[in-house]
């Protein structure tokens, strides 16, 4: 695994450099397991966003490195089974204290469980499949979901045919753009950069929220 980490900081094989090089090399070198896991974590815990991750997946299908299909079975299992631990993790010690569990790592804010919330009961089961498809909303919908004791077939019946339409969207865009990658890694310095930039911005747009909650809370 140290190669690939440092590969992070190097052009990978792909010609791309950063974050979007250290992703492809992850899947290049694990093949289908590593669309999974990266997809797993993703939607447990936001540190590589899908955007990034569905799209290399479709590249390197484009380039014969792993097959379409499973790439996309891979990503959408690993998507399946990241929104059941939040719904299992939900529907075993409640949403409150699930929210304040994952409101601890970076990129998670009670608000946007909170949205996520008011998502689902506004539109019952099936924000469960809608959700899917609005960044932001994708990972927490399982939240309320498991909180409510939403059954779980229904709940695996709709995350997943959201999972798989999201999955499919992005892949299938990765592999549409392999005959073209060649301008596109042209760009890959600016894009790094650009995820890099949402990154810092996200977290500093958390940092402030949670100490206007806190000036508020000291001021009640």
């Amino acid at each position: 695994m140290i190669p690939l980490i440092a590969s992070a900081t190097a052009s990978s094989s792909h010609g791309l450099t950063g974050l979007s090089g250290w992703v492809a090399d992850v899947m290049d070198a694990l093949g289908w397991p590593g669309v999974f896991l990266l997809t797993l974590l993703e939607t447990v815990f936001p540190p590589i966003p899908s955007e990034v991750v569905l799209p290399l997946g479709g590249f390197l299908a484009y380039q014969g490195r792993m097959g379409l299909v499973a790439v996309f079975l891979a990503a959408t299992a690993g998507g399946v089974l990241g929104a059941l631990v939040l719904y299992e993790l939900a529907r075993r010690i409640g949403q409150r204290r699930a929210v304040a569990l994952l409101a601890r790592m970076p990129l998670m804010d009670a608000d946007d469980a909170d949205a996520a919330t008011r998502w689902f009961r506004r539109h019952g089961r099936s924000a469960v499949f809608f959700g899917r498809l609005i960044p932001g909303v994708r990972s927490l919908i399982s939240l309320p979901a498991g909180a409510a004791e939403m059954p779980i077939g229904p709940f695996l019946l709709y995350t997943t045919a959201g999972t798989a339409l999201w999955n499919a969207l992005l892949i299938g865009g990765g592999y549409a753009l392999g005959s073209q990658w060649d301008r596109v890694s042209g760009y890959a310095d600016v894009f790094d950069k650009v995820v890099i930039a949402a990154v810092v911005v996200a977290l500093a747009l958390l940092v402030v929220r949670r100490v206007r909650k806190h000036r508020d809370a000291q001021r009640a």
